[in-house]
């Protein structure tokens, strides 16, 4: 990649840091990472719970590049051994904090995770294991940096969203982690006649107490919503339940 590109990247990144209500992020201070805008976002409890000062669900996005910058290696660019080593200590900071705060918790908050170029394993899926379509390639890199083995090993993410093939907009279970496409959404990029521009939406339910006291997140859903004459919403289902999330052998 070169100085101009970087450059660009870097100030596309903190232009969209700098807009009015964003809460995209920059990289971390002090520490030296892949990318640009790796970073992370706690989602309080309830005002006046025990969680209110406490994440209750954890976001983590990740720079996964455009094209590789290895100049031997072809394709898609992959997340890197520094963004990895960033996401595992984020992770295992957070879990500790959560439950040594709040030991009534009986598990970690849990984590979703954002980035663009699909990790390999999205292609492990069958016609009949996920739920939406598969109408092109899966568009990974040619090699498979570990992020998916890293996501497993935190223990605390539920699901990932990518996006890069337009349109493709399924998701799939593996090991225990939802893999999800959000499908095409914009009209600057392809698509496909007669197919709806769609985005998905993910929504987080809390748990109440039978005090009637809100606590943490009992489970999480997501559906897309259609770009067409009635705003279709299609593919509703459950990615995670607070108490039925055994993960699958591998």
């Amino acid at each position: 990649m070169t100085k101009r590109a970087r450059c660009q990247r870097e100030s596309v990144m903190r232009h969209l840091v700098g807009m009015k209500n964003s809460l995209s992020g920059l990289n971390p201070e002090g520490v030296e990472i892949d990318g640009y805008g790796n970073y992370n976002l706690e989602v309080g409890g309830v005002d006046g719970t025990l969680l209110a000062n406490k994440s209750v669900l954890n976001l983590y996005f990740l720079d996964s590049g455009d094209y590789s910058t290895v100049w031997w290696i072809p394709g898609y660019g992959w997340i890197k051994a520094s963004q990895q080593a960033w996401f595992r200590q984020t992770s295992s900071d957070l879990q500790k904090r959560y439950t040594t705060e709040e030991p009534t918790q009986k598990e970690p908050a849990p984590g979703l995770v954002y980035f663009h170029i699909p990790v390999p394993e999205f292609g492990s899926f069958t016609a009949s294991s996920f739920t939406g379509v598969k109408q092109e390639g899966i568009s990974s890199p040619p090699i498979n940096s570990g992020f998916f083995t890293t996501m497993l090993e935190a223990g605390d993410v539920k699901a990932a969203f990518i996006g890069h093939d337009h349109i493709n907009d399924f998701c799939g279970k593996l090991s225990g982690i939802q893999l999800c496409y959000g499908g095409g959404f914009g009209y600057h990029a392809y698509g496909k006649a007669g197919w709806s521009r769609r985005a998905r939406v993910v929504s987080v339910q809390l748990e109440k107490a039978e005090s009637g006291e809100w606590r943490g997140v009992k489970f999480i859903k997501t559906w897309k919503r259609l770009d067409d004459q009635h705003l279709t919403t299609i593919d509703s289902e459950v990615l995670w339940n607070r108490g039925s999330n055994e993960p699958q052998p591998i």
